[in-house]
């Protein structure tokens, strides 16, 4: 069932603003850091622990309340795909097997038909020309954006807080953290005018500035829930850092007429997308689960004092 839309409060005044209800994943990219690990699957499909980085991606933005999850995909990875199907032939084994908990883990989780959707992003263009690919299914609503490479472990999930900050302040929201100085030419960085320690207000943001010039450290990480004048903005197709087009770059254009706010999320951010990082998120989420918890913390125990 759809979700009627609601009355929020911004600045004191009411106002009728239409619910975040889609989200978009671009999933396209090719993965080279993880080579040879990804020349025949999917980064998408490497496992922390023993789901796969775009199983949590799905789940966090189900859990915040989306009803429709958009998979912007590329050549080569119908296994993302499959992954949010039933598997039939090892369901059935797996029940005459009489293995339950095994057939649970593969069914119990998958979303209703229809809830994922899959599109092709034919040529790799940034991030921005991802999101755009999918502007025919978010119309004129707002609509959130998760890159799976960011894992984060937080309770609620962080798109279920931004969602919550949503609701209070309206416009075009993103998650932050400070990073080091000399990383800001790894990220969009926010020119920050106002900030009470979670919500940040900027009237500006820079792709990947040089450190010496980038107006703060406070970076956006790979959540956002933007308005559909983001859509239109990516409709006319500039490129930008890389020669790519770049998301930030049309959130940008909408800082005249739209606030543009950062907020620190309750939680800790794995950047998947380095090696470094997926390890260590692999070691934070086992950490997380009581059957995995003594087992993990008792080798690493024994890994650091050997």
């Amino acid at each position: 069932m759809l979700t009627p839309h609601r009355v929020f409060k911004l600045k004191g005044i009411s106002k009728m603003m239409k619910p975040v209800r889609k989200a978009i994943l671009p999933v396209g990219g090719l993965g080279t850091r993880f080579l040879p690990a990804t020349k025949a699957m999917p980064k998408e499909m490497l496992t922390v622990v023993d789901k796969p980085l775009i199983q949590y991606a799905v789940e966090e933005a189900i859990a915040a309340g989306v009803e429709q999850v958009i998979l912007v995909s590329s050549r080569g990875k119908s296994s993302m795909s499959d992954h949010f199907d039933h598997s039939y032939e090892l369901e059935q084994v797996l029940l005459e097997r009489g293995k339950t908990e095994a057939y649970k883990s593969i069914t119990e989780w998958l979303p209703e038909p229809g809830q994922v959707t899959v599109l092709r992003q034919q040529e790799p263009m940034g991030l921005g020309h991802a999101v755009w690919c999918a502007r025919n299914l978010i119309g004129d609503e707002p609509f959130a954006v998760l890159l799976a490479d960011d894992m984060i472990l937080a309770e609620p999930g962080c798109l279920a807080q931004m969602i919550e900050a949503f609701q209070e302040y309206g416009g075009n929201l993103v998650a932050v953290e400070e990073v080091p100085r000399q990383n800001v030419d790894r990220y969009g960085i926010l020119d920050v005018v106002e900030d009470d320690g979670k919500i940040a207000r900027a009237n500006g943001l820079v792709e990947k500035p040089n450190p010496d010039a980038a107006p703060s450290n406070l970076a956006i990480i790979g959540r956002y829930i933007l308005q559909p004048d983001v859509m239109a903005e990516l409709s006319n197709v500039r490129k930008g850092a890389g020669g790519e087009i770049q998301l930030t770059d049309a959130m940008a254009r909408t800082l005249n007429r739209i606030f543009f706010r950062g907020i620190r999320f309750e939680g800790r951010r794995y950047d998947c997308g380095s090696k470094e990082g997926f390890v260590q998120a692999n070691v934070a989420f086992a950490i997380a689960r009581e059957d995995l918890r003594e087992g993990v913390t008792d080798a690493l125990r024994e890994f650091c004092n050997g």
